[in-house]
């Protein structure tokens, strides 16, 4: 539900499962987001979502200036990797992902990736997928000493799993109480460089698994976390909506009203330079 502070959305995605433009408008609206980040497929896969590639989130953007942005992304492994993100780079993209593909997260590929984003000045947004996506991420601190000026931003099933010092890596949607420390946890404590992206259901059962973890968990990453909703919902409201769902959360487990319009705008706003 729509609530006093300004909503950046810093994941969505056009054509998810077929979803339609108008359907994404009126489903941000609903939710109350003011501004919303879109994230392309590559060239090959929709990112398992059938979502639309660097043409159609430029489309959109275009159409409505005030209410959408967009990154641009490309496969990191291909010969063509640099020249079309730095094509879409130009054309306006603020940064750089949905990167969700079949290698190492510390590999040349990512590498090349992050060199880009360092050219360009513009974040990387990540999923961290065991075994599937950006694999290795107890080894992904070699990346952020490697590149100390790039921004990632950690999300999906992995990265939200190693909240927890106990986490079994092949585990995708853990359950129950969390330890804290776990890479994720001192990731975001050591690094300036890394940020926790909230959106989708892996987000959103890190919160939900154990919120007396949850709310020191967001009380001292505040500074680090934004706001996203990855959600297919067509609707924007209710159960189905894992992005109101994951709002909600936000506002009820936060420490103030202070920490939920961080997260909930101001990060993000900082981490694209959006103001």
């Amino acid at each position: 539900m729509p609530g006093a502070e300004p909503v950046i959305d810093i994941h969505q995605h056009t054509n998810y499962h077929g979803r339609t433009d108008d359907q994404l408008i009126a489903h941000q609206h609903t939710m109350g987001v003011t501004l919303t980040v879109l994230l392309p497929a590559g060239s090959k896969y929709g990112l398992a979502a059938g979502a639309g590639g660097n043409d159609t989130v430029v489309a959109l953007a275009k159409r409505d200036p005030h209410e959408f942005v967009f990154f641009a992304n490309e496969l990191p492994d291909i010969p063509r990797t640099k020249a079309v993100l730095e094509k879409y780079l130009k054309a306006g993209a603020i940064g750089i992902g949905e990167q969700k593909f079949h290698v190492d997260c510390d590999s040349k590929a990512m590498q090349l990736v992050a060199d880009i984003a360092k050219d360009h000045n513009v974040p990387v947004l990540m999923h961290f997928q065991h075994g599937v996506y950006n694999m290795g991420i107890e080894r992904f601190h070699k990346m952020l000493e490697m590149y100390p000026t790039v921004h990632f931003v950690g999300h999906a099933q992995t990265w939200w799993a190693n909240i927890d010092k106990n986490c079994r890596q092949e585990v995708m949607y853990p359950k129950g109480p969390v330890t804290p420390g776990g890479i994720t946890d001192r990731l975001l404590s050591d690094y300036p460089n890394i940020h926790g992206d909230l959106s989708a259901g892996s987000g959103l059962n890190a919160m939900l698994r154990d919120e007396d973890h949850a709310r020191s968990f967001l009380e001292r990453h505040q500074d680090k976390l934004v706001f996203g909703s990855d959600c297919e919902d067509t609707v924007g409201a209710g159960h189905a909506c894992i992005g109101a769902q994951q709002l909600a959360t936000v506002r009820r487990l936060a420490p103030n009203a202070s920490a939920i319009r961080k997260m909930l705008h101001d990060n993000t706003a900082r981490l694209l330079k959006l103001s």
